[in-house]
């Protein structure tokens, strides 16, 4: 077979993701992340390094 039934193919789902909407939960997407609202970010570098770069530049 050609390519023209191959082509059409993904046109046609091309088509599907452009034009379609989709319902997204994003509640649950954030269940399956492991988001949790109550912790904050933490920087687990911040800490770890002196400013040296600072003091080098003074």
């Amino acid at each position: 077979m050609g390519r023209g039934r191959q082509k059409a193919k993904h046109t046609k789902i091309a088509r599907e993701l452009k034009y379609d909407t989709y319902n997204v939960n994003f509640s649950s997407l954030e269940k399956e992340l492991g988001h949790q609202d109550d912790e904050q970010y933490v920087d687990k570098w911040a800490d770890q390094y002196s400013d040296e770069y600072e003091d080098e530049k003074a």
